[in-house]
């Protein structure tokens, strides 16, 4: 392909706080489009004052999957990049894109490592060291999987690549503001459970609690962050309670 072009995707809410350095680390596609979820905060002007040339559009939310289809579908170009608004493209990650693109040997998607940053400090392990997902693709080739609201991942990929270079993960700057997530997760979790006719057993809501500590504290080595360790670790536990205390409640 010659001179392969790019089309920038951001789904937001809210993100006055990152829109602006989000938009800036993908000025090298060839065309930028945000999918807004009617923001409330300053989101939208910031684009419109500062980022005249992002195409935006707005769209009621309903979940994670349709936004980011919907999102997809206003795209031009063939290869996609999908950037969260916490997310960050450093100029080594920009270098290997456009040079992997331009490879006659590109595969059709890629995974990125993602360097994980939580209230403005790194988070070395909890199970961040091996956190990666497909943010580069093939829009010829790629679309989100309608069966999953959230955790929403790309369907009828073969083989993806994986970059070198790391993608900065601002994941939160509060531990309300990660709360608030993990609970809207659980919500629609538990509604994707529920549609797959899966059983609330308060048995099953403790034991995944306990494991889901045990598994990030321990196995994921979180004891080595710290207190950052002990904070990610219970809010993993919270979600999958929550996820079966939601779904108890679809039963209702």
């Amino acid at each position: 392909m010659k001179n392969p072009k790019i089309s920038a995707l951001l789904i937001t809410y809210n993100e006055e706080k990152n829109i602006e350095e989000a938009l800036k680390s993908v000025d090298f596609a060839d065309e930028i489009i945000v999918l807004d979820s009617y923001s409330t905060d300053k989101t939208i002007e910031i684009i419109k004052t500062k980022f005249p040339a992002v195409k935006l559009y707005q769209n009621k939310f309903e979940d994670f999957t349709k936004q980011r289809n919907l999102c997809l579908s206003y795209a031009n170009f063939e290869w996609i990049l999908f950037l969260d608004a916490d997310e960050r493209v450093t100029p080594a990650l920009k270098a290997e894109i456009l040079q992997e693109i331009e490879n006659p040997k590109a595969k059709d998607a890629y995974y990125f490592k993602r360097k994980f940053f939580f209230m403005g400090e790194p988070v070395h392990y909890s199970g961040t060291q091996n956190d990666k997902n497909i943010r580069l693709f093939k829009k010829s080739v790629g679309s989100y999987d309608e069966n999953k609201r959230v955790h929403e991942g790309l369907q009828n990929l073969n083989n993806p690549g994986t970059l070198k270079n790391y993608l900065l993960h601002f994941s939160f700057d509060s531990y309300q503001a990660y709360y608030h997530k993990v609970i809207h997760y659980a919500q629609l979790k538990a509604k994707d459970l529920r549609e797959k006719n899966v059983p609330y057993l308060f048995v099953k809501q403790i034991s995944k609690s306990i494991f889901n500590f045990f598994k990030m504290y321990i196995l994921k080595l979180g004891i080595l962050d710290g207190k950052k360790g002990i904070i990610l670790s219970y809010l993993s536990a919270l979600s999958s309670f929550k996820t079966y205390e939601y779904l108890k409640e679809e039963y209702i």
